[in-house]
C-alpha cells in the first residue's frame, strides 16, 4: 500500500509539476513560436496583454493585463513576479464597503504598463500600474518599480532606483566577444 501510494504521488507531482509551454498564440491570432510561458503562471485578461516573439515567462508569476500590459521582444521575467496594470487598495481604504458594487470607486488606479525589448526582471518584483520599463533594464530580484524607467538602466530597491546601466555590465563580455557587437548594436540602437 505504501508503495503504491508513493508511485501515485510521484505520478501526480509529474502530471501537475509545472512546464514551460513552448509557443503562444496572441488575441490577435499572431502566433509566436519562440515565446515561452509557464504552466504555472496567471494571466489576468489575456485579451489585454500585447507580447512579442522570443519573450520568457517563468514559474508562478502574475501578468495583469486589464488595463494592457506590453512585453516587447526578448522581455524576461523570472519567477514570483507580478507585472500589474489595476490596483484597488487605495479605493477599498477610501471607500470602505461601499467599495464593492461601486463601478467607479474614488481611488481606483487603472494604467497601462510596458517592458521594453530585452528587460530582465528579476524573482520577486512588481511593477507597479502604469510602469513604463525602457528598453535593455535589469530590475534586480526583490524590486517594486513605479512610474518611467530609462533604457538601459539597472533598477534595485522598494521602490526602486537607477543603480546602474546595462551597457556597463555588457562592455566586457562584448570586448571578448567582438562578433557579437552588430547584433547587439542592432537591437540597442533600434527605435
Amino acid at each position: 500500500m505504501a508503495a503504491m501510494r508513493e508511485w501515485l504521488n510521484r505520478v501526480w507531482r509529474a502530471l501537475a509539476a509545472p512546464r514551460m509551454l513552448y509557443g503562444w498564440r496572441r488575441a490577435d491570432g499572431r502566433w509566436l513560436a519562440h515565446t515561452r510561458i509557464s504552466s504555472h503562471t496567471h494571466i489576468d485578461h489575456p485579451a489585454g496583454l500585447d507580447i512579442a516573439d522570443h519573450v520568457y515567462v517563468g514559474h508562478f508569476n502574475v501578468l495583469d493585463a486589464a488595463a494592457g500590459l506590453t512585453l516587447d521582444e526578448g522581455v524576461q521575467v523570472t519567477t514570483h513576479c507580478a507585472l500589474l496594470t489595476h490596483s484597488s487598495h487605495q479605493a477599498l481604504r477610501l471607500a470602505g464597503r461601499a467599495y464593492w458594487g461601486d463601478e467607479h470607486p474614488p481611488g481606483f488606479m487603472r494604467a497601462p504598463t510596458r517592458v521594453g525589448a530585452y528587460s530582465f526582471i528579476g524573482p520577486h518584483s512588481v511593477l507597479a500600474p502604469g510602469a513604463h520599463l525602457g528598453r535593455g533594464v535589469l530590475v534586480k530580484a526583490y524590486s517594486y518599480v513605479s512610474g518611467a524607467v530609462p533604457d538601459f538602466a539597472v533598477v534595485a530597491g522598494q521602490p526602486a532606483r537607477v543603480v546602474g546601466d546595462t551597457r556597463e555590465l555588457d562592455a566586457a563580455w562584448l570586448q571578448a566577444h567582438p562578433e557579437a557587437r552588430a547584433q547587439y548594436d542592432a537591437w540597442a540602437a533600434a527605435r
